[in-house]
This record gives structure tokens, sequence and C-alpha cells, in this order.
């Protein structure tokens, strides 16, 4: 979420054979984020005024005890999607003829939605909307759905279509149109909407999930899908439907059961600085950890995050970021997350993010304070930070989150 955050647009879609043709691959291209672009054109610290929201404790209300939320009955759950630092964005198409829209592949929430043709929010007019009138596929379903955001409801009604995802083809899914849409953050996004790929229990829509009818209309080779995010700037990235690559990681997949089937969330053993354990004691209390593809961040509870910080060295600024000396990098100690008994670590060089301001270089750090609460013990949520140090594979068929070491690249 913080320093030179990137997204990643669709470039091209290709088809080499019939087996890719069931596990198409979506190519990912890196480009700043929503909260780079507010920085540098000086605009960041009014945004995040306007938007005092505690946006993790929304994102993942799922993750609350039930007594700690409150839902009534035919009401849309109060989570807060925040997309201000996603990176990870594609292509689909809606409707016959297709209309195409770019996404958030978003492993944190079930959704999928789109703006209708007839949104009157300012956000819309930057953005591609769904013709409905133009689709001869198109069922009417006239229910209403709701996402609450830091600024308001994003309020929209339920339809069905065909919807492509590269070569695949999903009949009569449910996806929603959305008619107003909250807030500065949506008419400054570069994406349309929002592609789920979390459980269904997540879902605030009638109907399977887009990942949930691929698996049931029997379009894909098997039940899993994964991502590889190449962190060389101008190289491409890839979402795969249905399969893995093994020409992008090495064996073996360490794999660790999902422990709520809800959001893709997975015990961790522990996290260590400089190879001391010093958070998520390797116990039966240890962490939980969220695997999201739906932001830059890597987020834990706030104590031993502000804790984490000064053992960085990094200093606050106003905005809840941490900054580091960019000269300083390569000396920074080495972050690791223990998964299942494998550690994963990241240097300085992987987990800080450099950005500009004027004509000035920042390093911010890609960790973030905030408290949620499972029934599982304390949450932290590993977003790109960590992904793009690793290949992950996200196994509905034995509701498991799969880990694996990249392979070199070679160098041109």
């Amino acid at each position: 979420m913080i320093g030179a955050e990137l997204y990643f647009v669709i470039t091209s879609i290709f088809v080499v054979s019939e087996k890719e043709s069931l596990n198409p691959r979506i190519p990912l291209i890196k480009k700043p984020s929503l909260r780079s672009h507010l920085r540098a054109s000086d605009q960041l610290e009014d945004f995040l005024k306007d938007h005092q929201v505690d946006v993790f404790s929304r994102r993942y209300s799922q993750c609350y005890p039930p007594t700690l939320v409150s839902l009534k009955p035919g009401k849309a759950a109060e989570r807060l999607y925040n997309y201000m630092d996603a990176q990870y964005f594609g292509l689909i198409s809606l409707g016959t003829p297709g209309q195409n829209f770019t996404v958030v592949f978003d492993t944190g929430s079930a959704d999928l939605w789109v703006p209708s043709f007839y949104c009157v929010s300012p956000a819309c007019a930057s953005h591609h909307k769904f013709k409905a009138f133009e689709s001869s596929t198109y069922i009417r379903d006239g229910r209403v759905f709701g996402i609450h955001y830091g600024s308001g409801h994003l309020l929209g009604v339920l339809a069905k279509d065909l919807l492509k995802v590269g070569s695949l083809a999903v009949e009569n899914q449910e996806f929603g149109e959305s008619v107003y849409e909250p807030g500065l953050s949506f008419v400054m996004t570069k994406f349309d909407g929002v592609l789920g790929l979390s459980y269904p229990s997540l879902s605030d829509e009638l109907g399977a999930p887009v990942f949930d009818n691929l698996i049931n209309q029997n379009k894909v080779e098997k039940p899993i899908f994964s991502f590889y995010l190449n962190n060389s700037p101008g190289k491409e990235g890839e979402l795969l439907l249905g399969a893995v690559d093994e020409d992008l990681f090495v064996r073996p997949i360490n794999w660790s059961p999902v422990t709520v089937k809800g959001y893709w969330q997975i015990k961790m053993d522990a996290v260590k600085v400089q190879g001391t354990t010093s958070f998520c004691k390797a116990d039966a209390n240890s962490c939980q950890a969220v695997v999201d593809t739906g932001t830059s961040l890597i987020a834990g509870p706030a104590m031993d995050i502000l804790f984490l910080q000064q053992l960085i060295g990094a200093t606050p600024t106003p905005f809840g970021e941490f900054l580091v000396d960019c000269s300083r990098i390569s000396s920074l100690p080495v972050i690791s997350f223990v998964i299942n008994g494998v550690e994963y670590s990241l240097t300085g060089e992987m987990y800080v993010k450099k950005d500009v301001i004027g004509d000035r270089g920042v390093c911010f750090t890609g960790f973030q304070a905030v408290d949620i609460t499972s029934l599982f013990g304390p949450m932290w949520v590993l977003g790109d930070v960590f992904l793009a140090q690793v290949y992950s594979v996200f196994d509905r068929g034995q509701d498991r989150v799969g880990f694996a070491r990249l392979k070199a690249r070679p160098t041109e």
C-alpha cells in the first residue's frame, strides 16, 4: 500500500494449444498505483483525511468473532474493499457481443461487479460501462446489492450474462451492475470493476462466484489458479486458471490448509527478524494470515508492526506510512515468514517501496499496522510484498494454499 506501488493491467491474451485454452494465461504488467498517483500530485494527505475509516477492519470483518459483527438479514455486509493499493489487473468481457472491462483479480472478495451504463456517479464517467441493452444473452435479475466503502455505499442491481476470462466462457454468470460508486478513489482508479476469487461465503451476491462456476461448468482442467508476479520493470507476470506453470517455479510446493473457508486464510508459524523469532510464536496460538492479491501490503497487529518498524529503523509519517533512508536499504534486517515449517525471507530490497515526490526519491516500508482478530488468533495479511517473492497456488479442490520458490529468470 505504500511507496511506489504498482498495478497490473492486461496486455494480451493468447491461446497456444487446446490445453492452453483450458488453462488461460492472463499476462500482467506494472504501472503506478493510485496511492503513488495521489502522492505525486500532492493529493494524498487530503484524500486520506476524507477517508478516515478502518479500512482493513472492514475488509476483513469476516475474520471477527460473530459477536463483533452485526449484519441485518437482507443487508449487504459492511466490508471495505480497499483497492487504493491493488496491483493485479486483467481483462474480462461480459455479454454478447463481449464488452471489455479491466478488473481487479482479488482473492480477498468473492463478487463480480462492473459499472452500469446507467451509473450516475462521476467515477463511472471515466470507466467502461456495461450496456445491458446491447447484449443478446443478458438476463435481468433486478435485485439490489450494496457494498460499504469508506465514503459510502456502492449500490447496484444484479444480473446474469455470458462472462469470458481469457479463452474461458462462463454461462449465466451472476454479477453486479453498479449505478452509484462513492468517493474520489473510484474516479482516479484505472480499473473498471472487481472479480473476486475467494470462497462463496464472502459473496454479497446470490449465485456462484466466477471461479465456482468455472469449476461447476467444467471449464478448468483442475480446481486451482495460480499467480506469478515478475517484479522486474516492464516484464510480464501472469494469472493462470486451472493449472500451474512448471517453468516459473521450483518444486516442491509448500501446501498449507485453509483454516477458514472465506478468505484464503492459513496458519503462519512465526515472523523472524534476522533469524530470531519475534512475532507469532510457533505454538497452538500462532498467527493466522490472509493471502490477498487485492493489496500490495504486508499487514499485521499494530503493536507487532510498530515494533518491527523500530527494528527496521523506519520513521512514521502522518499518513500511517513509515520512511527509511534509501541509502540504507541494503543493510536493513532480513524479515522472514515461517509457513508450514518453511521460511520465506525478505531482504530490504524486497520489502521497501521506492517512490518519487517532486524531484526527490523516497522509500517506504511495505508493512502496515492493523488489528484484525480471528477465532484462531492474531491476523496478518500477505499482499504483494510477500507474493512477489513466491509462486502462489490456490487450490479449491483440496482447500489449501501453496507457495513455491521462483526459478531464476534468464537475463536479457
